[in-house]
């Protein structure tokens, strides 16, 4: 007769037979994706530092698993998405060859290789910096529509000025404009969980609850997977899109300690509408298998086209658009820099690949300058951000920390002739798990803009000196360079 003492001698020896089987079983898995040797070193550190633990979190983690269903729509969709675009573009089309600098020429080119996306011309584009003025502007605008109103949004944050785009959105249904919006499940929770669902469904608002997550969701697609895109579409007249959501920056995460949010969005019209328009329908058809071609093709007109001239091409990106392509675009834009190199994101988190870009293009004798917010939401990022000043500091990078606020807007300007402005962050996620929306524009006003823009964010930052920084605590030092070793899961 066994013991109770060997019994539990044998089902710990089985517990610890099973975890070594499971974890030779996942290492082979995370070694077999071939993903860059750092990505994967950090999961292998992950799965054998915590038992069990590990190998969960790599599962609903670990891979890019976007979900059966919308795989199959996807891929179903591609070729007549940008078989429609091409078509609405072709009039508006920047012919390759046609009078642009040797700079965005290869960008451009890339761009096109890579997502079938027409750089078009003729567009007029109006850079916003008021929180209140954009909130008003699209509030005003939505008042305006006739047709269609699709909104995308990460974030819509409850209270303030926000609320009146909700209240302009409901007229707007109830007048007969077809209103449609999508929300990321995790970024909007708070407005799943509010009275606005319920007054949108009784006004005819079609709300859609992107990528939703839950236990029982796990199996389906990876959880952290997140629809981060900022876009409106109104009729064929105007859109937006830029690093604001739709929130009231007066009431929105005033007990976070990192001031009030600081953004820009771009108000558009010209031919960029029918493409960021379709942008929106590939995205409601991808998660809700609903195509809207047919029901709005007939509600667009023709294009208006503008003495001003922007030319303006859309990066769509993503788990499905071949997930590292926006990141080329970017080195690349970078590697092209011969002049300077202005930079503004919150969250700071490059690889090796980007990392590299900056400072072979200081050593090349570009002046490289990088605006970040001194105090951030993320704790970690934070401490992982900083973990590269030192060595980018030390390659003549400069890097300014912003004082008035969470400095969230997101762009690259290059050479003063060119600019990459949209949703992405510098960081893993924004490169490879985050559904995001770039602007490539170039040969407008709106480059000069940004400039005067981005030197206002310097005159209200704090210059970060290579030798003050050395002088920092052990503490700050030791942080950085634990949460600098996870940077690849940031």
């Amino acid at each position: 007769m066994y013991s109770w003492d060997s019994f539990t001698n044998f089902i710990t020896l089985l517990l610890v037979f099973l975890h070594a089987v499971i974890i030779i079983l996942v290492s082979f898995r995370v070694i077999t994706k071939r993903r860059s040797a750092s990505i994967s070193l950090a999961w292998l550190a992950v799965i054998y530092t915590l038992p069990f633990a590990g190998v969960i979190v790599y599962v609903i983690f670990g891979e890019l698993y976007l979900g059966k269903k919308r795989v199959q729509r996807a891929e179903a969709m591609l070729g007549p998405f940008t078989q429609r675009i091409n078509q609405c573009a072709a009039p508006y089309r920047v012919k390759k060859g046609s009078h642009t600098s040797a700079l965005v020429t290869p960008l451009r080119e890339l761009i096109y290789s890579r997502f079938q996306m027409p750089s078009v011309r003729g567009n007029k584009l109006t850079l916003l910096t008021s929180p209140h003025c954009i909130l008003e502007q699209i509030t005003a605008d939505i008042n305006s529509a006739i047709n269609v109103v699709y909104i995308e949004f990460y974030i819509w944050a409850l209270g303030g000025k926000a609320d009146l785009v909700a209240l302009a959105l409901i007229n707007a249904a109830k007048r007969g404009v077809d209103c449609r919006v999508m929300l990321d499940s995790v970024g909007s929770s708070a407005f799943f969980k509010s009275h606005w669902p319920k007054c949108f469904k009784q006004a005819g608002i079609h709300l859609v609850e992107v990528l939703p997550v839950g236990p029982m969701r796990i199996f389906f697609h990876r959880q952290d997977l997140r629809m981060h895109r900022k876009l409106i579409a109104i009729d064929s007249n105007v859109g937006y899109t830029g690093s604001m959501n739709l929130i009231d920056p007066q009431v929105f995460k005033q007990n976070a300690g990192v001031g009030e949010w600081v953004d820009i969005m771009i108000r558009m019209q010209g031919p960029i509408i029918p493409i960021t328009g379709s942008l929106l329908e590939w995205d409601w058809e991808m998660e809700t298998g609903e195509s809207l071609v047919n029901s709005t093709i007939s509600k667009y007109k023709e294009s208006s086209v503008f003495e001003e001239n922007s030319q303006v091409q859309v990066i769509p990106s993503g788990p499905y658009f071949d997930y590292d392509n926006i990141h080329q675009v970017l080195v690349s834009a970078i590697y092209s820099a011969q002049k300077s190199l202005i930079l503004t994101t919150p969250y700071f988190v490059p690889d090796e690949a980007l990392q590299a870009a900056l400072k072979t293009a200081s050593a090349r004798g570009v002046k490289v300058q990088i605006i970040l917010p001194e105090k951030n939401d993320s704790r970690m990022v934070d401490y992982a951000c900083k973990g590269f000043f030192d060595e980018l500091l030390a390659c003549g990078v400069e890097i300014y920390q912003y004082q008035d606020g969470l400095l969230h807007t997101k762009s690259i300007l290059v050479d003063n002739e060119l600019c990459l402005v949209g949703t992405v962050n510098l960081d893993k996620r924004s490169f490879w798990l985050n559904f995001e929306v770039t602007l490539l524009i170039d040969q407008s006003p709106f480059i000069a803009e940004l400039y005067q823009l981005q030197l206002s964010y310097i005159a209200h930052s704090h210059k970060i000196c290579l030798t003050e920084w050395r002088q920092r605590s052990r503490v700050q030092r030791f942080l950085e360079s634990l949460f600098y070793l996870f940077n690849p899961l940031l």
